[in-house]
């Protein structure tokens, strides 16, 4: 069932929609939306399980929602790799959940913005400055070579283009200052061997406040890439690990891509710099890469702790 928080009758109150709010980037979207006080309908799987647009568009109506936020996708656990093995459960999560939502929020006349992934890019852009909103994907089922995950991140993508209700939030390998095991710098702790390579990074707590003033400033609708200023090098992160006390300076790298992708890959994977100059110039706050990662660090909680 789904469930309302803090109900408010009055006509001109803001309430958002959740989907996806027990996952890994939806639970930080509930916490910041309790935090500020905006009345959330979580929406579950029964929800959207029969895809019957004008049921769920109705109870959005009903329920007097503003904005619709989709955190829900599939990733495949432990890493993309899944996704080659769960295709059916990867297409329908990335690319027909999302042209599902747009038919909703179009018949409800609400907007709505969708967690979509820099991970349809591969290398440092067309200017060598990173890849910005406006550059086709070049890591894509269109170019050839990608991951199935990315070819489905890239194929939602492509259905929501013309919607004029929809913002598209790019994230880029999301880490925090809890360790999980879908944060990026977890994972760099507890790989055996890693591959050096250079990427955009988002921090969830500020990717998700990014999101959020999207709807609450009503921003022009589109995409947007959310993705702290800045770029690191695995080799890098990996220092500061081990100058915080987190990592001991034992770490191994694989010689090349090619040595990763033939000793721990299945997939191909997405390496790559994204410009988020649009968000700032629409005033969104994104800290600077190193000085959210040192935040992190400093006020790190082990998995010991969270229990």
């Amino acid at each position: 069932m789904s469930v309302v928080f803090r109900e408010n009758k009055r006509d001109n109150v803001t309430k958002f929609a959740l989907l996806g709010s027990s996952g890994y980037v939806g639970r930080i979207f509930l916490e910041q939306l309790l935090r500020l006080n905006i009345d959330t309908l979580v929406l579950t799987r029964e929800d959207t399980k029969a895809m019957d647009v004008d049921a769920l568009a109705n109870k959005l109506v009903q329920c007097r929602v503003t904005s619709l936020i989709n955190a829900a996708g599939f990733t495949g656990k432990p890493n993309v790799d899944a996704c080659e093995h769960q295709k059916a459960d990867c297409l329908h999560g990335n690319a027909v959940l999302p042209g599902y939502l747009s038919k909703v929020a179009a018949s409800a006349g609400i907007s709505w913005g969708h967690v979509s992934s820099g991970c349809i890019y591969n290398g440092n852009g067309p200017r060598k400055e990173g890849f910005n909103e406006t550059d086709a994907p070049n890591f894509s089922f269109r170019s050839n070579f990608c991951s199935f995950y990315s070819g489905t991140k890239a194929l939602g993508e492509e259905i929501l283009a013309d919607d004029p209700n929809c913002y598209v939030w790019r994230m880029r390998m999301p880490f925090s200052h809890v360790d999980s095991a879908r944060n990026y710098l977890s994972k760099l702790m507890r790989y055996e061997r890693l591959l050096d390579a250079t990427n955009s990074l988002s921090n969830l707590e500020d990717y998700v406040a990014a999101c959020i003033q999207c709807l609450i400033k009503e921003l022009p609708r589109g995409t947007y890439n959310l993705t702290n200023p800045g770029s690191v090098s695995t080799r890098q992160v990996v220092q500061r690990l081990v100058q915080a006390g987190l990592a001991s300076d034992r770490f191994e790298f694989f010689a090349s891509e090619a040595k990763f992708m033939e000793k721990a890959a299945i997939a191909p994977r997405s390496n790559c710099i994204l410009d988020p100059s649009k968000a700032l110039a629409a005033g969104i706050e994104l800290p600077p890469i190193w000085h959210s990662i040192d935040r992190c660090l400093k006020n790190w909680i082990p998995e010991s702790r969270k229990r």
